[in-house]
């Protein structure tokens, strides 16, 4: 199942990008506010901005939006860690 976002000519021709840089955009923009609202989790919303790990979170340290870092997740790290 996927999802269709119809976007009008004009608002299209209005964004100043390369038409081949449109979607990739649009899909990073949509990725940060909807973890940056907690809506998606890191790894969701990196999958959705067709990024790896990596790269998703340089994005969101250039755009300075705070890493949600739960207790849960630091445990896990720490458990992971503890474990090498």
């Amino acid at each position: 199942m996927g999802l269709q976002i119809l976007i009008s000519d004009s608002i299209l021709q209005a964004i100043r990008l390369p038409e081949q840089r449109i979607e990739q955009e649009l899909l990073q923009e949509l990725a940060i506010a909807l973890y940056t609202q907690d809506v998606l989790s890191f790894g969701k919303a990196r999958e959705l901005a067709q990024m790896d790990r990596y790269e998703f979170g340089q994005l969101l340290g250039k755009r300075e939006v705070v890493r949600h870092y739960s207790i849960e997740e630091l445990d896990d790290d720490l458990t992971y860690a503890c474990s090498k």
